[in-house]
């Protein structure tokens, strides 16, 4: 049995017990967090700032999002809508809301972001959720064989412009983690045939990782700790070579006026 917690800070999942065992990070060690929201932008902006409209704004990495008190509307659902606050940062009228369940031996995250504004708004959505892992002795499956995948990796933060020899990280069926995996930050998965991947540790299976709604699948750890992220992106970090338009930004999601975009994902033990 699945057993969950959540809090209105960040929207964001911070418990997964199965069968009385927590699977999620405990948000302490190594890491702050457990499972942040990645929204308006995935990973950083070019200097830190991007032009929206003509104006310059400023955001963080992963957007702002994961650091807001959120209304929570219902058990474990919770929603964020734009404010003054938000608008500083981000031009756009919103409406996310983040909703999370649980059934016997799976967890499914769902998005869903409302454009309450009167033009398109645009922008950039992903999940980063930490699993209990000690990732140098883990293999990840991939559900078909992966010759056509694209690895890329990051300098100071940003997308380098062109892909890695995939050779160095997979046989395309699986890759095959190991303590210095992670030096040089996340690795970005794009290109993929498979909609689900299975993270096994020790030869045993610790869980199956659906983002059959996302197009880009990153991972990423502390070196030395004991979690691993499985991170669903719609989009990424600006690249090296970014003009610093935001609206230039590869994979952003567009939505009319009155429009409601939903994505998901599900974890299964």
């Amino acid at each position: 049995m699945v057993e969950i917690e959540t809090k209105a800070q960040g929207a964001e999942l911070t418990s997964i017990k199965f069968d009385g065992v927590e699977r999620l990070h405990d948000g302490e060690k190594d890491w702050n967090r457990h499972a942040p929201v990645l929204f308006p932008i995935v990973g950083q902006i070019k200097n830190g700032e991007t032009l929206i409209e003509e104006k310059v704004y400023k955001m963080g990495q992963h957007g702002f999002a994961r650091d807001m008190e959120f209304e929570k509307i219902a058990p474990h659902t919770y929603t964020l809508r734009y404010n003054e606050e938000t608008l500083e940062k981000y031009p756009y009228k919103f409406e996310l809301t983040i909703s999370y369940s649980a059934d016997e031996n799976s967890v499914e995250t769902k998005y869903q972001v409302k454009n309450i504004d009167n033009k398109n708004i645009y922008f950039g959505l992903g999940g980063h959720p930490a699993f209990v892992c000690n990732y140098r002795n883990a293999v990840i499956e991939f559900e078909y064989q992966e010759d056509n995948l694209q690895i890329f990796q990051l300098e100071n933060g940003l997308v380098k412009d062109k892909p890695e020899d995939r050779e160095k990280f997979t046989d395309g069926s699986k890759i095959v983690l190991n303590e210095n995996f992670f030096d040089e930050d996340a690795i970005i998965m794009k290109g993929l045939k498979s909609n689900k991947i299975t993270l096994k540790e020790n030869e045993k299976i610790v869980l199956t990782f659906d983002f059959t709604d996302f197009p880009i699948l990153a991972i990423w750890s502390k070196k030395g700790a004991n979690f691993l992220c499985i991170e669903p992106w719609f989009n990424t970090a600006d690249s090296v070579s970014s003009t610093g338009k935001y609206t230039d930004k590869e994979g952003l999601i567009s939505l009319e006026p009155g429009k409601i975009f939903e994505a998901k994902y599900k974890v299964e033990f």
